[in-house]
This record gives structure tokens, sequence and C-alpha cells, in this order.
């Protein structure tokens, strides 16, 4: 078996968008009607991303809320990941996101890069450490 991560990517032939379901914290920010494109990301199907069902535009804003990375994109002829700035942000009874290119040093001095959003565990009882899985949710994490 290897360790190597999922990554998915699905494309309209303007933008594509690229998953890493690792890294999904699974905020529902991307699907819900109140906040997401639900024509879209359809977690109940698969694939679960239909990019048919919105604009370039539309589907640009929303993986762009994505607080925790696991959502990301590429324009059209271009080699490299669209990421933010360096930003820091704590969510309410959630993780820590940091936005941005960053260097990970795990113990044994081994470095992990990661880019865009990368979601860091407040409560304690991630099975990902330092990372967030979303085990905040199931333990009603407050603060």
């Amino acid at each position: 078996m290897s360790d190597k991560p999922i990554i998915k990517e699905y494309t309209n032939g303007e933008v594509t968008v690229i998953w890493k379901p690792e890294n999904c914290i699974h905020s529902t920010i991307c699907w819900k009607k109140a906040t997401g494109l639900p024509n879209v990301f359809q977690p109940q199907t698969k694939p679960w991303i239909k990019l048919e069902g919105g604009t370039t535009e539309e589907i640009i804003r929303q993986v762009e809320k994505c607080p925790s990375g696991a959502l990301s994109y590429r324009l059209k002829d271009e080699q490299k990941e669209i990421h933010q700035s360096n930003v820091v942000e704590t969510l309410p009874n959630g993780p820590l996101l940091v936005y941005g290119n960053i260097t990970v040093k795990h113990k044994g001095s081994e470095e992990l890069k990661e880019s865009k959003v990368t979601a860091f565990c407040r409560c304690g009882a991630s099975a990902n450490k330092p990372y967030c899985d979303g085990t905040h949710v199931k333990i009603s994490f407050t603060d």
C-alpha cells in the first residue's frame, strides 16, 4: 500500500479544481446551500465535483473559501496552484488556519511543505496531529 496522498483533479477546460481529501475538515462550506455551490459540490455522488454546475468564476470564488486547503485550483495553461498570501485565522470551535506557503517541521526533523491553507488542530483530539482531521466536530469542541 502506498503512503502517497490521494489528489484528484477535475477540469472544465478553463479551471482545474484540485481536491486533497486528506486535508478536508468537512466544514461543508463548499456544498451547503447557504454558503456553497451545491450544483458543483455534491458529496453524496461520485464524482462529487461536477464543474459543469457553475461558471469558472463561481467555482474559483467557492474554492477560495475552502478553510482547510483541501480544495485549490489551477487556471488553464498554468503549472502552479493558486495560493494566497500568508494569513493566520482561528476558526470558532475549529482549527487554526494558516494561509500561504509554509514548512512544517515534524519530530525527527522531517519537513513537509504545505501550501494554500493548512488547518492545524486546536482541540487536541486529531488522529493526524498537528493537522486537523475534523474530530473537533465529533467531540463538540468549543473555544
